[in-house]
């Protein structure tokens, strides 16, 4: 049978298509004739908004996938087991540092601690890694710095509150996991076709496959990016700033809400910054901060990805985790630091 014949409409073909005709739209909404739709205050709001957000993201997006790609291709995994002590407080305080020396995005860490593990890293450092990484690296730093130049407290507030929580969260493993939590099955990840992950398999032009991959992951990462974009420039022109005042200000809902948007946009975390930015003055300085940490360690793509390494109870425990000492620490840095 003739392969093009076998050719099939993607699911990704419909997320372009979906978010082009959105931009579009908010770029020319005198294409709309509903007089209710098109208000030109809202959607000069939202196309102003929606333009910075991107424009501002996409270096660093570019940046990160670049560094990420780079990192998978050329840096023996040995290299990073290496670097773990045998001592099990040093091992969980050196791991939670390793996103510094080693800066892997969340989508390309969680296949790297699985196979890291399978060699012998032990279960509470490959944790560590795995909920730190996504935040304590140079480009993540970077991004998040332009992003709240003018509140740098926020900048370092992120750093700190991820490495205390994984650590955290470390210790917990390892005192009271005494029981393998890793499926036998290690084989098998989640495909491309699922996740929409690329697996790279290094051959001779190892210079061709860090393009290859850092151009797919970029497409990858591009749609949560413009999805992220457009919701949270819908939110801040379409909602009504006394409502989004009254979320975003409550102690708990803020925390709350801001959790669910992180989960469900499941965006890069070179990304994330500029969305949360977007909120600044609407939202509480704590919440932003739950934001930008519980996004990279938990959301929905890193859960399933999760769920195909660990066991389920094993997946909802460090979810469960996450959450409760994610908003925690954003409460006390809030209380006890701003």
């Amino acid at each position: 049978m003739n392969q093009n014949a076998t050719l099939r409409w993607k699911p990704e073909f419909t997320y372009i298509a979906v978010i082009a005709l959105i931009v579009a739209i908010a770029l020319h909404p005198e294409w709309l004739s509903t007089d209710l739709l098109v208000n030109s205050a809202r959607w000069s709001t939202f196309r102003t908004m929606l333009i910075s957000i991107i424009l501002e993201t996409l270096p660093f997006l570019l940046l990160g996938v670049a560094v990420s790609s780079l990192m998978h291709v050329f840096i023996p995994e040995a290299w990073i087991r290496r670097f773990i002590p045998s001592n099990p407080v040093l091992g969980i305080l050196i791991a939670s540092m390793l996103g510094i020396l080693f800066p892997v995005c969340e989508c390309g860490l969680i296949p790297i601690v699985r196979r890291l593990m399978a060699k012998g890293m032990p279960l509470y450092a490959g944790v560590v890694f795995m909920l730190a990484g996504p935040v304590v690296n140079p480009v993540v730093y970077s991004a998040t710095y332009v992003a709240f130049r003018s509140r740098q407290e926020i900048v370092y507030a992120r750093m700190g509150l991820a490495v205390a929580v994984a650590v955290a969260i470390g210790f917990i493993v390892y005192f009271f996991i005494k029981r393998n939590p890793i499926k036998n099955a290690l084989a098998h990840m989640p495909t491309p076709s699922t996740l929409n992950v690329l697996k790279v398999t290094v051959r001779g032009d190892k210079w061709g496959e860090a393009m290859r991959h850092a151009g797919s992951e970029f497409f990858d990462m591009g749609k949560y990016v413009i999805v992220g974009s457009i919701l949270a420039a819908l939110l801040q022109s379409l909602v009504p700033r006394s409502e989004l005042l009254a979320i975003g200000q409550g102690e708990y809902a803020s925390h709350l809400f801001m959790m669910s948007f992180a989960y469900f946009l499941s965006l890069c975390s070179t990304s994330d910054a500029f969305v949360a930015s977007s909120f600044l003055g609407t939202f509480s300085a704590s919440s932003l901060l739950t934001f930008m940490v519980f996004g990279p360690m938990i959301d929905m793509k890193g859960t399933l990805m999760l769920l195909s390494v660990f066991r389920a109870r094993f997946v909802v425990l460090i979810i469960a985790l996450i959450a409760i000492l994610v908003p925690i620490g954003s409460w006390l840095v809030e209380t006890l630091i701003w």
